[in-house]
């Protein structure tokens, strides 16, 4: 069970604050991504899948993920990559050549095609290219993930009045919500610009504790500015706990910016999620130090 931690800072209105350490599950299966996974490999078990295909951009926590499932339990794995100009940089870019050394082979495609990926012409013409495969969305998301999204909590987050995590696909906040109990208010912070998670989410849960703030996305997917990646590093000083600068960063910056407005009753006692995507930092400090900013302390 990962660890949850409380925050030895003094937040007004009594608040504590409070971490579950999701990231620390497994050094490369990281995080919400272990949870993704884990009925999904027995299905692809029990169909005797021996081939896992996925989609992923150039810094995809995802891509690795999946690479690490095939190198630790024997599945061959293929990553389809958006963005063809990639396809000679693989050496040069930190999450791409992870997954290759874990043995991931890649197509690279261009944005045009990738929006394709859920396409059923497009997945009969990989198959017809690859073989048969096991697919796992982009991001993961489907029932299986969200089933094993559901058991990041557990009699010992009963306690907490308001549960936090950051948002990408909507699967692990899905999960989240169904394993909620009713008196709890599920928070997510989306990492995307626009408010169009609400309907995906919708489709998966059955309960109205939760909602999406759309405040904290620092320009969307991606995108970060100076004051995001201050709050990162000075959190990481004071707590020891690494956020990343695309989905926890963000949620964590949001949460503070909540509890420093008072959003939060006094005495509230909330958990934010610790979803991992740490291994994405390396790529994000490249493109900060062709920028001459301030890079992500680990």
């Amino acid at each position: 069970m990962p660890e949850i931690i409380k925050l030895n800072i003094a937040f007004p209105n009594a608040i504590e604050l409070f971490v579950k350490r999701e990231d620390l599950l497994h050094p490369i299966i990281s995080g919400n991504k272990f949870r993704k996974m884990k009925y999904n490999l027995q299905k692809a078990k029990e169909i005797k899948a021996t081939t896992l295909l996925t989609f992923g951009g150039a810094f995809s926590n995802h891509i690795v993920a999946v690479a690490g499932v095939g190198k630790e339990y024997g599945f061959q794995t293929i990553g389809v990559i958006r963005g063809e100009e990639l396809e000679n940089q693989i050496e040069n870019n930190p999450t791409l050549f992870l997954a290759q050394k874990l043995g991931m082979r890649f197509l690279f495609v261009d944005r045009t095609t990738y929006r394709n990926k859920t396409n059923n012409a497009f997945i009969e013409q990989l198959r017809s290219q690859w073989g048969n495969f096991y697919l796992l969305p982009e991001g993961g998301t489907n029932e299986l993930a969200i089933l094993g999204c559901e058991e990041i909590l557990s009699s010992a987050t009963n306690k907490f009045d308001y549960i936090c995590t950051a948002v990408g696909t909507g699967g692990t906040i899905s999960g989240i919500i169904n394993g909620s109990n009713e008196n709890q208010k599920i928070i997510g912070f989306s990492s995307l610009k626009g408010d169009f998670l609400k309907e995906d989410i919708s489709k998966f849960v059955h309960k109205n504790n939760w909602h999406i703030n759309c405040d904290y996305h620092f320009g969307g997917y991606g995108k970060v500015n100076d004051v995001l990646i201050q709050f990162i590093n000075e959190f990481y000083a004071k707590t020891e706990i690494p956020l990343d600068p695309i989905y926890t960063g963000k949620m964590m910056y949001g949460v503070f910016q909540m509890i420093e407005k008072g959003s939060f009753p006094a005495f509230s006692k909330i958990l934010a999620i610790h979803t991992g995507g740490l291994q994405g930092i390396a790529g994000m400090n490249q493109l900060l130090a062709k920028k001459n900013k301030e890079l992500i302390v680990l």
